[in-house]
């Protein structure tokens, strides 16, 4: 039997198969289609399956990440949506808060709200902070605005009450009104999207998810179906934000959670393969065609983190924090007004794509740069499936950079390629040195179709000692999908200084959402032996304003004092001290429920003996070295132990790893390359 890991780039669609039975791993990519990513997702299936000689029967799990839902996010493509909110809060959309993502800079606008004002209307219902009610729902007039939204073409309502976090109860009773008044309308309730206060970001939330629930619903139900025309019979599951797996009945209801869902995927294999490598502490680099994102590994664990903008719209919703940077294979080199040379954040993306695929791509990119110079193979990609035009990408960089610029044509490419450099370091830079890590500290993984062609000389712009390159990178965050399992957070809002009475209500709490956890892995068929818990709690000192996340054991009676010490670990890891003479406040409980998955964490892979030295071919490597016959060896020839001096270049089917002159890189047991920079 075979499982099948997916991942839906901007530019490629990256599928990853495993033989359980066998052990081993097998990779395959083909161009996504960004106007209906299910079809790119069924034909690689169809495709893989017929090239590896394996039957549609055999496949016995399907996972893929998708970033879908954000994507219709940043094109504004979600459906026509209404809000329904407590009277004197419509405008909480639109007021926000008084933070400015960019102080000084006048030209930056806040995206304009998902739903205007005249869709957005009021019930004067009303709880107080404790859930009690002060004014009931008033149905009358609730039934009157949906027919009115329902009128205005509205698909999807949006139903956020003040403290509904608290008690659901209006929520609940307005979905049933809804649903009964206009039958088929999509409706997504705060306490089910995300019951925390802190009245914008819930809102938010709880919009977006209402703006592209519909197209998400139809997009799985398009996947369902052409997975099955292939002869694949079972169930998609989809990885979510958070690290884990989510069946097809809650990512519909819930397509929020997706958002960010490729990249945290990469994130949870590096953590996996780098455990079984021996590395704990580990800067996660991927690189694909329309942007960077990089994640930090400390302790063999991922960073989390609740709050994060989609295209400008908060999301508050845990996830794998990952800081992303417009700058992929895709980017677009241009001269701004002043005559300056600048790289992303736009991108070609798939279609048209960089000029050297000759799909209708007429402006310069990363990957176009990097094949004048050499550095990707100048003829063809994936294997030889992809043929590129050397001479076009050669004919844009010398029309719209090197002439205007006076330059020569290698010299204009490499500066397209040092100002992307430069870009990939700052991000770096964010995610370590400005949270108190010393890069140098840490191991630089490497994924992505283009993370291995510039790891090395990042590594050297961040003074970072080693990369690692997986085996087949660019196909890594559909192999994190493969060692993931299935999982959803429950979340309760506390807001109570630290005591012990506040502390049985968070075991309350907690055994509250151990319930309904175990009731939806129970919905999933999930066995009991293969469910587990993970319980935090969101807390911080009295008067602050930001909280910080602990992980905990228990929530019983002797669990107060650790947590509190733990607590006290973690305030000092972040922001270098702590008060351990304040009163602490609980925020927020929350429980993580886990199904299972069975997997093979580290598939055998045929390693051949040889060099796999094939051909040696000139690129550039900047004013130092200039232009250098370089070996190219092919990945796959690679044994165990093999060890060589840079310069070099090692294909693959789904990326290409740059050593630089001088650098040591040696093949480890597992396969990876290691790179001494």
């Amino acid at each position: 039997m075979v499982r099948i890991g997916i991942d839906v780039g901007g530019t490629f669609t990256d599928f990853v198969m495993t033989d359980t039975n066998a052990g081993t791993l097998s990779f395959f990519k083909v161009p996504s289609s960004p106007a209906d990513p299910s079809v790119a997702i069924a034909q690689g299936t169809r495709e893989m399956l017929e090239h590896f000689g394996v039957s549609p029967a055999e496949v016995e799990y399907f996972g893929h990440g998708t970033t879908v839902a954000t994507n219709m996010v940043i094109e504004r493509r979600g459906v026509l949506t209404g809000l329904i909110t407590t009277g004197g809060f419509r405008d909480v959309l639109a007021i926000g808060r008084q933070t400015r993502p960019s102080l000084f800079d006048y030209g930056v606008q806040k995206p304009t709200p998902l739903v205007p004002r005249w869709r957005r209307l009021e019930n004067e219902e009303r709880l107080d902070a404790k859930g009690n009610v002060l004014r009931p729902l008033d149905e009358r007039t609730l039934e009157t605005q949906v027919r009115e939204l329902v009128a205005s073409g509205v698909k999807s309502i949006a139903v956020v009450f003040l403290h509904a976090y608290r008690n659901p109860e209006h929520e609940d009773r307005a979905r049933r009104i809804i649903e009964r008044v206009a039958p088929g309308m999509h409706v997504s309730v705060s306490s089910e999207v995300l019951p925390e206060f802190r009245e914008f970001e819930r809102t938010s939330t709880t919009v977006l998810n209402a703006y592209v629930a519909p197209r998400m619903q139809h997009y799985l139900e398009q996947l369902c179906k052409r997975i099955t025309e292939v002869g694949v019979n079972v169930e998609p599951l989809t990885f979510h934000s958070n690290g884990g797996l989510m069946p097809v009945k809650t990512v519909e209801r819930l397509p929020v959670l997706t958002c960010l869902s490729g990249p945290a995927a990469g994130v949870v294999g590096s953590t996996v393969i780098g455990a079984t490598a021996g590395l704990s502490e580990i800067i996660t680099f991927d690189v694909g065609g329309t942007s960077t994102d990089v994640s930090l590994i400390t302790g063999g664990r991922p960073s989390f983190t609740s709050d994060r903008l989609v295209a400008g719209y908060p999301v508050k919703m845990p996830m794998v924090d990952i800081h992303v940077v417009g700058a992929g294979g895709g980017s677009i080199a241009r001269l701004d007004d002043i005559g300056a040379l600048k790289v992303g954040p736009d991108s070609a993306g798939a279609v048209p794509g960089p000029v050297a695929f000759q799909k209708g791509g007429v402006e310069p990119t990363l990957t176009d740069a990097n094949i004048v110079l050499g550095r990707l193979n100048p003829s063809t990609l994936l294997d030889g499936r992809m043929v590129v035009d050397r001479q076009a990408a050669v004919a844009v960089i010398e029309e719209r950079i090197a002439r205007p610029l006076g330059l020569s044509l290698e010299e204009a490419a490499f500066g397209v390629l040092r100002i992307a450099t430069a870009s990939m370091s700052r991000a770096i830079r964010a995610i370590s040195t400005e949270h108190g890590h010393d890069p140098a500290d840490f191991v630089l993984f490497a994924f992505g179709g283009a993370g291995p062609l510039h790891a090395t000389e990042v590594a050297q712009e961040c003074g970072i000692a080693s990369v690692l390159v997986p085996r087949e990178p660019g196909t890594m965050c559909a192999r994190g999908i493969l060692l993931a399992d299935i999982s959803r957070d429950f979340v309760r809002t506390q807001l109570a200084l630290l005591n012990h009475e506040t502390w049985s209500e968070v075991g309350r709490l907690t055994q509250e959402m151990l319930s309904e956890g175990d009731v939806w892995l129970e919905r999933e068929r999930v066995p009991v032996g293969q469910r587990r818990f993970h319980l935090a709690i969101d807390a911080r000192y009295r008067g602050q304003t930001h909280d910080i996340r602990v992980q905990v054991e228990s929530v019983d009676h002797a669990g107060q004092s650790a947590f509190i010490e733990a607590f006290h670990q973690a305030h000092r890891a972040q922001y270098g001290h702590d008060h351990a003479g304040r009163p602490l406040e609980i925020v927020a409980c929350r429980v993580q429920a886990m199904g299972l998955v069975a997997k093979d964490p580290v598939p055998k892979v045929p390693l051949p003996v040889g060099t796999g030295c094939t051909t040696e071919r000139p690129v550039y490597f900047g004013p130092e070295h200039g232009w250098v016959t370089t070996p190219v060896h092919h990945r796959n020839a690679l044994a165990p132990g093999f060890e060589f001096k840079g310069p070099v270049v090692i294909e693959e089917m789904s990326s290409t790893t740059v050593v630089l002159p001088g650098q040591l890189a040696v093949i480890d047991r597992f396969g990876n390359i290691r790179i001494d920079v």
